[in-house]
């Protein structure tokens, strides 16, 4: 069974940010900045993680995984926004 996580990070140096974003995009859908939604089943949540383990400073980076619940059958996802409209993004981004 497959989980909907909202991946969400802080990296404090910018190296290290550039291989967690490229990290995070193979495994969901970027959302905003620092924020990924990422419908994982168990081995891939364990994938990510450790990928991303070996990528942080421990001591200065830090990186959530928020579970909202069953991929299937949750209905379709409803994202509201505050401030600007809140627009998928289709594109490639890129962090420069």
């Amino acid at each position: 069974m497959r989980t909907t996580y909202l991946v969400c990070y802080d990296i404090a140096d910018d190296k290290r940010l550039r291989r967690v974003f490229k990290t995070c995009c193979n495994f969901g859908d970027h959302l905003q900045l620092s924020v990924f939604e990422c419908d994982l089943s168990p081995s891939e949540k364990v994938e990510l993680e450790t990928a991303l383990n070996h990528l942080i400073n421990h001591n200065e980076d830090q990186v959530l995984f928020v579970a909202l619940g069953p991929a299937e059958g949750r209905g379709e996802r409803v994202i509201t926004a505050l401030g600007l409209p809140y627009v998928r993004l289709d594109a490639p981004c890129y962090v420069v």
